[in-house]
């Protein structure tokens, strides 16, 4: 019997295991195995690693300090902002930790409290509702296990299997998917690159530069010619002074672009939602590890009084998001409406030679 099962070890389920820890008796869910780095079953999460400002004001508010191993090459001081559609180029100044993001999930488990328990290589499968709780049923290693527990929480990402099983009413934010590629790199980049071009997507594409390799994501509608789109992407960049050689690997996750309030979820009853499975994400730039940070922690705050009445204590503490949530939404036009966005990047405001 578990006061808390908390499904997804990412940022937002790690710090609220972290925070959480020492007062109650957790279990900790997820499909990769993040303590043992020599294991088989590697699941990288597709993301282009770098913290932003947000985040890194979260880990500050935190407490805690970055390790530098955690760190890639190079560091990030600016964004090379492209624009193929209006056929416009603008540099501004920018400040990203630029990291591998799988040993950033690592070290975030690494620092959880010694009696969390962890069950990875897991599958989160069911759950059934039980006097004084849940009941859930995950697969560990091949076998189906039972658990029963007073809370659920659910930091299982974009395809957040928790948020699906809870109500097929809840309205979904707008779900796009992200495809990754890694490729050999000799020459030095010394700047984050967003994309725009409206053939390709509605939201937008990106190059990061990371020790010797370079990265090419771009976030793409489903169902609508997606690996084409982004080939097609790929060779718009080439006369651009991209070289994209040798293939090392693909990632691809689907991700939440939340573009009304009402798509922030936090949950019901016994079941509590943090990070993207909550649909707290960024709409105008993707950025999802500053409010994984920070919706688990305002959870943890809310646990900190018990747990009788927290989801109702959380939902008065996740305001701040839902206003920055529909802060980014009045914003986002002016990046992805290209007659706005050609008359702000004309403009030169903000940008560097």
């Amino acid at each position: 019997m578990y006061d808390i099962v908390i499904v997804g070890a990412g940022p937002a389920g790690s710090n609220l295991a972290r925070l959480i820890g020492e007062k109650y008796k957790v279990l900790l869910i997820d499909k990769r195995d993040l303590e043992n780095e020599s294991s088989k079953n590697r699941i990288n999460k597709c993301c282009g690693g770098l913290l932003a400002p947000d985040a890194q004001r979260m880990i500050a508010k935190l407490g805690l300090g970055v390790p530098k191993d955690i760190l890639v090459d190079p560091q990030l001081f600016s964004v090379r902002t492209i624009d193929l559609t209006n056929n416009l180029e603008r540099l501004y100044q920018r400040f990203y930790y630029n990291m591998d993001r799988e040993k950033f999930d690592r070290w975030l488990v690494s620092i959880l409290p010694t009696g969390i328990d962890k069950k990875f290589n897991s599958f989160f499968k069911s759950f059934a509702k039980i006097p004084g709780g849940y009941q859930i049923k995950y697969i560990y290693n091949g076998q189906e296990i039972s658990a029963r527990t007073r809370v659920i929480v659910g930091a299982d990402g974009a395809i957040s299997k928790l948020r699906k099983s809870m109500s097929k009413d809840i309205n979904i934010p707008q779900r796009y998917i992200s495809i990754q590629e890694w490729f050999e790199c000799s020459s030095s980049m010394p700047y984050f690159t967003a994309i725009f071009d409206e053939e390709i997507s509605d939201f937008y594409s990106w190059v990061i530069p990371k020790d010797n390799y370079l990265l090419l994501g771009s976030a793409l509608r489903p169902r609508e010619n997606t690996r084409e789109k982004y080939d097609i992407l790929k060779t718009k960049l080439t006369p651009l002074g991209f070289n994209f050689g040798n293939k090392i690997k693909t990632e691809g996750a689907f991700i939440y672009r939340p573009k009304k309030v009402s798509q922030f979820y936090i949950g019901r009853d016994g079941i509590a939602l943090v990070g993207e499975a909550a649909g707290a994400i960024s709409p105008s730039s993707a950025e999802g590890i500053s409010y994984a940070l920070k919706s688990s922690l305002y959870l943890a705050q809310s646990l900190d009084e018990g747990i009788d009445g927290f989801l109702d204590r959380y939902k008065q503490k996740i305001k701040d998001i839902k206003l920055n949530l529909i802060i980014k939404n009045l914003k986002s036009p002016a990046m992805y409406n290209p007659f706005l966005r050609q008359l702000a990047m004309k403009s030169g405001f903000q940008s560097i030679k």
